[in-house]
């Protein structure tokens, strides 16, 4: 029986997809589910939305709520990471308005930019205390990381502790699908596909049927006009750099230098480019939660239909040792030869009993490398500054991010950051 920690088990629609899919899977399905949030009122909705779900599937599971992080952790075999330190508010909001007073606009501020660097900043240290306390009730487990920013969060957590750790994301196993559909094309199983680079900008290295390369109807799709009203700044970046990239438009635009710019704010409406859409959604749901709540934790009836979230799949290929591909985030061990080694990569990985093995990929495309690397520099020195809380390489992070750095001068950047230390305040440790 194997045990699962889920900690942020708060987060209550994404613990009824990842345990959901648990209780689902009849290789799971009698597991010890231990959850754990710092959130009581939400930790007993999660866990009596879970009961209900154990209980019309069988009741086979043990679903424990634990207000103690470290004995939820004890003895686990796989341990769920989605918490979200700081929260909507004060943080997030933080992170978008404090910008806003130098003129500095985001869409999500969750993986990159000044909103990406002070969530990694405030987020990587309860990271590293929960690895710690992993290497010591449960050194052996698997942590698998949902929590955003991806790279910098499983990057650190890999540089600093002995834990084995995945970061994983959705987008990969949507992104070939999405792109052929959108283009008005059938998708079906003999599409192949192969997927790699760094979380939320991984590139569509290959897409084929029955060896057929379809890139070139899909860029002819593409530019005949075939590109979906939400997606167009992907469909840019294809046309401009040869290849499709992983997360959405609303996403991407943040990452280059491109888009979000003061001096053409024409391009918002042309690329559909949605400012604080991060605090829009968040505010929806926050609205909606108590319509949902019904839905969800007052449903004796309540039903679960397995999705396509990763972290079942893993613990059941783990458990069964029946190989299943996913695209996980890890250290780059050579496996992407023209990225740094202190990367973390996201590319396919094999998953058997003998746990998460990474495949190589070697070159990318040097155009494709060369964007990378632009959002790899702001990782490393993210991390370098969670590590040894020396307060300039949060500054040579801000400075080297390239949305923040085609808005601002050098001046107003490290002004920016000051404020950002100031506004978190106890979120943040304190930097030399």
């Amino acid at each position: 029986m194997p045990k699962i920690a889920f900690i942020g088990a708060g987060s209550t629609v994404f613990a009824k997809n990842v345990l959901g899919d648990c209780i689902k899977t009849p290789a799971l399905a009698d597991s010890h589910i231990a959850l754990f949030d710092i959130d009581l009122q939400r930790l007993k909705e999660s866990e009596a939305m879970l009961n209900n779900i154990n209980k019309n599937n069988g009741e086979k599971a043990k679903i424990v709520a634990y207000t103690d992080r470290k004995e939820a952790l004890k003895g686990a075999d796989y341990v769920v990471n989605a918490i979200q330190v700081g929260g909507y508010e004060p943080c997030t909001v933080i992170d978008f308005e404090v910008p806003k007073l130098y003129g500095l606009r985001q869409t999500i501020g969750d993986t990159l930019g000044i909103g990406g660097i002070f969530r990694a900043l405030r987020t990587i240290p309860v990271l590293l205390d929960i690895a710690r306390d992993m290497e010591e009730v449960c050194p052996d487990a698997w942590l698998l990381n949902y929590t955003n920013p991806m790279a910098m969060v499983t990057g650190a957590v890999l540089r600093a502790t002995g834990i084995k750790a995945v970061g994983l994301c959705h987008s990969v196993q949507v992104c070939a699908e999405s792109l052929v559909k959108g283009v008005g094309m059938e998708y079906d199983d003999n599409i192949q596909w192969e997927i790699a680079g760094i979380n939320h900008m991984a590139w569509l290295l290959k897409i084929t049927k029955d060896g057929k390369d379809l890139y070139p109807e899909i860029k002819k799709r593409s530019l005949a006009g075939h590109v979906p009203h939400h997606d167009r700044v992907r469909h840019k970046i294809m046309h401009t750099f040869g290849y499709y990239v992983t997360e959405s438009s609303e996403h991407l635009a943040e990452y280059l230098p491109y888009f979000i710019k003061s001096k053409y704010p024409e391009l918002l409406e042309e690329l559909n480019i949605p400012l604080d859409e991060y605090p829009r959604r968040c505010i929806n749901q926050i609205k909606n939660w108590d319509k949902m709540k019904e839905e969800l934790v007052h449903n004796k009836d309540i039903e679960h239909e397995r999705t396509n979230e990763y972290a079942s799949y893993i613990m059941e290929a783990m458990e069964t040792n029946v190989p299943f591909k996913i695209g996980g985030n890890v250290l780059n061990t050579g496996l992407i030869t023209n990225l740094p080694k202190e990367a973390c990569v996201e590319v396919p990985c094999l998953v058997d009993g003998n746990g998460i093995t990474p495949c190589y990929v070697g070159n990318l495309p040097p155009q494709l490398a060369a964007l990378n690397m632009t959002n790899i520099n702001v990782q490393l020195l993210t991390i370098e500054a969670a590590l040894t809380l020396k307060k300039e390489y949060i500054y040579h992070a801000a400075l080297l991010d390239p949305h923040t750095s085609s808005e601002l001068s050098i001046d107003d950047i490290i002004s920016l950051c000051d404020d950002m230390i100031k506004a978190h305040g106890h979120w943040l440790p304190k930097y030399k």
